[in-house]
């Protein structure tokens, strides 16, 4: 089993696009990092489109930039959205034409991480302080670790490195 594209899914922050980036060149995929590819496509911010047309509105464009990407790029490492899973059937998508792989964090490990930069994530931006944060990641991994957790991969920080991913996918493809 050759590996043709390898999706990273989990929690903002979770570090999916620097081992992505990781992944395509040990791998010698293409890399994508989903959000950029909306921004891209859509030429202005996350930010802008939550403010103008709202959380519906971003996850249609997701869905739709997705199922691109998928159809243009056979071979791809793609570090997806934080939600990208959890909204219209996409979870299906990355199932069905790819490997998934859960980056699984947990929320203190997050708080740290995004603290200095939540103000940039149209999701965590209006949170007053490092409790409220915590507090909504907790409350955000609560409802989507269900979509997490039907990836056929799991791999936990802090010890989720490119070698760690390496003797997962040799692992899984043996048992395959």
């Amino acid at each position: 089993m050759t590996l043709s594209r390898l999706y990273l899914i989990g929690m903002p922050g979770a570090g999916k696009t620097t081992l992505g980036r990781a992944l395509a060149t040990a791998f010698e995929l293409p890399f994508r990092d989903l959000d950029e590819e909306i921004v891209r496509a859509e030429g202005r911010s996350v930010a802008d489109m939550f403010r103008a047309e709202g959380e519906a509105y971003f996850r249609q464009r997701e869905a739709a930039v997705l199922r691109e990407l998928v159809t243009q790029h056979p071979r791809l490492v793609l570090a997806t959205g934080g939600g990208t899973p959890c909204f219209h059937d996409n979870l299906r998508v990355l199932l069905e034409t790819g490997l998934t792989l859960y980056l699984a964090v947990a929320v203190p490990e997050l708080v740290q991480r995004l603290q200095h930069a939540a103000q940039a994530r149209p999701l965590l931006a209006q949170l007053p302080d490092p409790a409220a944060l915590e507090a909504r990641l907790s409350e955000t991994l609560a409802a989507r670790e269900g979509f997490y957790d039907q990836a056929p991969l799991r791999c936990a920080a802090p010890t989720c490195t490119v070698e760690a991913v390496q003797h997962l996918l040799a692992t899984y493809q043996a048992s395959a």
